[in-house]
């Protein structure tokens, strides 16, 4: 994962910028469980301080993804943005999900799996087709019934579901 590696220590005190293309390639070295083919371009701007790094990811590409529902493939658009504060100090750690230290005498900067993460967290947990989602909403507007009334507004007439409930008591 050389070519997502920054060296730190030769930069200056300053805003820099950095541009990854990200194809199946980058996928495969990390494992086909999150995505096998995607096509990506990420915008990384790292602003280097004394005693941090604040750097901003920008992900904007097409995931290509397989429907749960039918198995037919469709892209899938994403378009994120990150960030995370590497401070420096005596040990590595991850102190937050925005926020992690690094040894103040590390000499680069791994990027590879913040890229592999984050496209991960743009992708939907439920990968339907586009073709499908308008169903889904519907299905999920139909699930949830909040209502405390028990007769019909427009009639007066007591529900017939809520008339049997009413002679189990």
């Amino acid at each position: 994962m050389e070519a997502y590696r920054i060296n730190i220590v030769g930069l200056s005190n300053t805003v820099h910028h950095f541009d990854y293309d990200i194809d199946d390639a980058f996928f495969q070295r990390f494992g086909h469980d999150l995505l096998e083919h995607g096509s990506f371009h990420a915008d990384v701007t790292v602003d280097k301080h004394e005693t941090f790094l604040d750097v901003k990811f920008h992900i904007k590409g097409v995931a290509k993804l397989v429907c749960d529902r039918s198995l037919d493939p469709f892209d899938f658009p994403v378009d994120s943005t990150h960030s995370v504060l590497f401070k420096y100090g005596e040990e590595n750690a991850e102190l937050s999900d925005e926020i992690v230290m690094i040894h103040r005498d590390s000499v680069s900067l791994e990027l590879g799996q913040y890229l592999y993460e984050f496209i991960g967290l743009a992708l939907p947990m439920k990968r339907l087709h586009p073709r499908y989602q308008d169903e889904d909403d519907d299905e999920e507007e139909g699930k949830i019934i909040y209502s405390s009334e028990t007769t019909d507004e427009d009639t007066g007439e007591i529900d017939p579901r809520w008339e049997k409930l009413k002679k189990l008591k």
